[in-house]
């Protein structure tokens, strides 16, 4: 990813609130106007649009909104200049219905396999591999087939279709639905179903592994991973339809 860290060239004029540019290379994107804070990581062909220049920081950054998932984070400036070009037109967003989507989903499913099986390890906001977040794991393998979901598990929670999931108790789920984690009062991890209550995520050390696996929401499983994500379990999802560009809550 670009990463340069410097100040844009006075030659180069910022990009202007409002603009919007596609992305001719990876870049890492920031939760706040200075500091590290990666909040997530923009692969390439990607929209952001701009909404606002911070320039009381040691290296200017822009807030942008990316268009493919409405997310709003801070690009560096110089980066965006030098490995992106203004977009005159926003590409139109695919139509997805339920038919379409499970026509993909073995691709999905395909895709997080295959991104087990490369050695990884887990880093927060990413999305590129081969070290992904849990959320970023997620929306990767169905972006990696052109359909688009909210950026944080969060957010994935509020956009998928419902569906009832207790331990031991899943036979209502199906392979592509999503599994949410966390407390009673907010979703904080997401897992991929892969069938039978298994399900493939990304986690932290802290709970006993340091990248991408699979475990079981059978209570019979007592792997320590397994045990902690159980007992935190908040319910599940379907994805239904894909994000259309429109802005989500910050």
């Amino acid at each position: 990813m670009a990463t340069l860290g410097t100040a844009p060239s006075p030659l180069l004029a910022p990009p202007a609130p409002g603009s919007l540019w596609r992305l001719l290379a990876p870049l890492d994107a920031y939760s706040r106007p200075r500091g590290p804070g990666l909040a997530t990581q923009v692969a390439a062909g990607r929209y952001p649009r701009v909404l606002e220049l911070a320039t009381d920081a040691p290296t200017s950054r822009l807030r942008v909104r990316l268009l493919e998932d409405g997310y709003p984070c801070w690009l560096n400036v110089d980066d965006l200049l030098q490995h992106g070009q203004p977009a005159p037109v926003a590409p139109s967003p695919r139509a997805w219905d339920q038919p379409s989507i499970e026509a993909v989903l073995p691709a999905v499913l395909a895709f997080a396999e295959r991104a087990l099986a490369v050695p990884n390890r887990y880093l927060w906001g990413g999305t590129l591999g081969p070290d992904f977040d849990c959320s970023g794991l997620v929306q990767t393998a169905f972006a990696h087939v052109g359909l688009w979901l909210p950026r944080d598990a969060y957010l994935q929670e509020r956009f998928c279709q419902p569906v009832a999931v207790q331990p031991g108790h899943t036979s209502l789920l199906q392979p592509g639905d999503l599994i949410f984690f966390g407390t009673p009062q907010r979703c904080t991890h997401v897992g991929l179903h892969l069938g039978g209550g298994r399900y493939l995520h990304s986690s932290g050390q802290e709970h006993g592994r340091d990248g991408l696996g699979v475990d079981d929401l059978n209570p019979r499983n007592a792997h320590p991973v397994a045990t902690h994500y159980r007992l935190t379990l908040r319910g599940a999802g379907r994805v239904t339809r894909g994000h259309d560009g429109s802005p989500l809550p910050p």
